[in-house]
């Protein structure tokens, strides 16, 4: 296969791994009163099916873009595609909800060394300069996918039962993880860091993780409690731990060359506080559309569509504006954009119309999709191409820990009031988080760094 099909095959395959994942996030949360009242399963047990998910992915992330680092980026995309659709069809078959929750542990570390790697095989297969457009049309896909979600997801559940939403991605997931399996990549070179996975320090991670993500997630529906507060006292703990042993280690799990950068650890501050805005925005907002204006959920969903819309259209324009412009002055003002439609948001009330409501999703999509493929491709960049996973793995996790940190947020500063005189100041505060990733994009690469110009390695690579 000539280097031509072989980009194609790769980008269609980090696509379809990408939209798989992203779909099934996105349908679940339509099927999952159905699988309850199908499986005679309490409240507690459904909402595990998506909190046991989301702490297995984000544990092991990192650790999943180490094992494509020293193994092969394709290779671990491969297991963790054919892992993810075994996973889906045995919660498609479930006999029972301990059964479905046990399955979607499994599934997310599937989903955790697949999407990794999605990143990682991009940056093995097309030069340096030359990533913008395709990770581009990955974020594309995933807000076709986060729009498409809900919709088929209610059509599947109505007609077939919430199984099929399940069944729904086996045949695509089966289909790039044989395919996976043909590509062979280049190798990138090492420097003598990649030697180690790091165990240990894989361990401290997922554990810090763990526990913060199970406290986020369980303030929304406790609050803060003496517990909430012990978790992210434990949470902090673990953390100074992790960074001790990390520098300490001969081969850490997070290479300085990483972490040591001023620009990625810029841009993983982007994707988090944007991810953490329009999460906890689109929380609250769901909860206004639904309880304050008695709108149906179809019915909210389609006042949302122009966020899904804007994300996929602002992915592509993004690319050209990033290489005339560069990466600073391409993600400035798509955070610009997340803070100003929180802002607006913020002001809503029960004489709001479908145009004011619209024109807020439609300016948090719009920065929200440039800050994806701006970000993204600035901690793709910069990373060395032997730490491609490692970086990729870090951008997943903020776009992980995000969401939670969003909606624990939101929760925590709107309180026990009525939605319609808390969602002002909770969405404020919301846009000041959105102002914070405004103030980190101003240290990425400016003008000079336009188009990313290509690393050695990158050009010693091409035909």
């Amino acid at each position: 296969m000539n280097r031509v099909g072989r980009r194609g095959l790769v980008l269609t395959g980090s696509i379809t791994g990408a939209v798989v994942v992203a779909l099934d996030g996105t349908v679940l949360t339509v099927a999952q009163p159905s699988m309850q009242r199908d499986l005679h399963a309490s409240l507690g047990a459904v909402q595990w099916t998506s909190t046991a998910y989301l702490i297995a992915v984000a544990s092991l992330l990192v650790f999943a873009g180490r094992l494509g680092d020293r193994y092969g980026h394709q290779r671990v995309f491969a297991i963790g595609a054919l892992g993810f659709a075994a996973t889906s069809a045995g919660i498609g078959l479930a006999p029972g909800i301990g059964w479905v929750v046990g399955l979607r542990v499994a599934q997310g570390a599937a989903g955790a060394l697949l999407q990794p790697a999605t990143l990682g095989m991009l940056r093995a297969a097309y030069p340096a300069d030359r990533l913008a457009m395709p990770i581009a049309l990955r974020t594309s896909a995933i807000g076709l996918a986060a729009a498409a979600g809900p919709l088929v997801g209610g059509a599947l559940t109505a007609q077939l039962g919430w199984r099929a939403v399940f069944l729904l991605t086996v045949v695509p997931a089966l289909a790039v993880g044989l395919s996976a399996l043909t590509v062979r990549l280049p190798r990138p070179p090492s420097d003598g860091r990649a030697a180690g996975l790091d165990l240990p320090g894989a361990g401290l991670l997922a554990v810090t993780l763990v526990c913060l993500v199970h406290t986020l997630v369980g303030i929304p529906e406790r609050g803060w409690t003496t517990a909430t507060g012990l978790g992210l006292l434990v949470t902090v703990v673990l953390g100074l731990a992790l960074a001790r042993h990390e520098r300490r280690a001969a081969h850490p799990l997070l290479p300085p060359a990483v972490l040591g950068s001023v620009t990625v650890t810029a841009a993983l501050g982007v994707l988090l506080t944007a991810s953490s805005a329009i999460s906890g925005t689109l929380f609250l907002g769901t909860y206004f559309l639904q309880d304050v204006l008695a709108l149906d959920p179809l019915a909210s969903a389609l006042r949302a569509l122009p966020l899904a819309v804007a994300m996929v259209l602002a992915a592509p324009a993004s690319t050209v504006l990033m290489k005339r412009q560069g990466a600073r002055r391409t993600a400035v003002p798509g955070m610009a954009l997340i803070s100003l439609g929180a802002l607006l948001t913020s002001g809503l009330d029960e004489s709001s119309g479908a145009v004011a409501i619209g024109g807020c999703f439609l300016l948090l999509g719009a920065g929200f999709g440039t800050v994806m493929v701006t970000a993204t491709a600035v901690v793709v960049r910069e990373a060395a191409a032997a730490h491609a996973g490692v970086a990729g793995g870090l951008q997943q996790t903020a776009l992980n820990i995000g969401p939670a940190v969003g909606v624990a947020a939101a929760t925590t500063l709107a309180g026990h009031a009525p939605l319609t005189t808390a969602l002002g100041p909770a969405v404020l505060a919301l846009a000041v988080v959105a102002a914070l990733g405004t103030v980190l994009a101003a240290a990425l690469p400016g003008p000079s760094g336009a188009g990313f110009p290509a690393r050695p390695e990158a050009v010693r690579g091409r035909v």
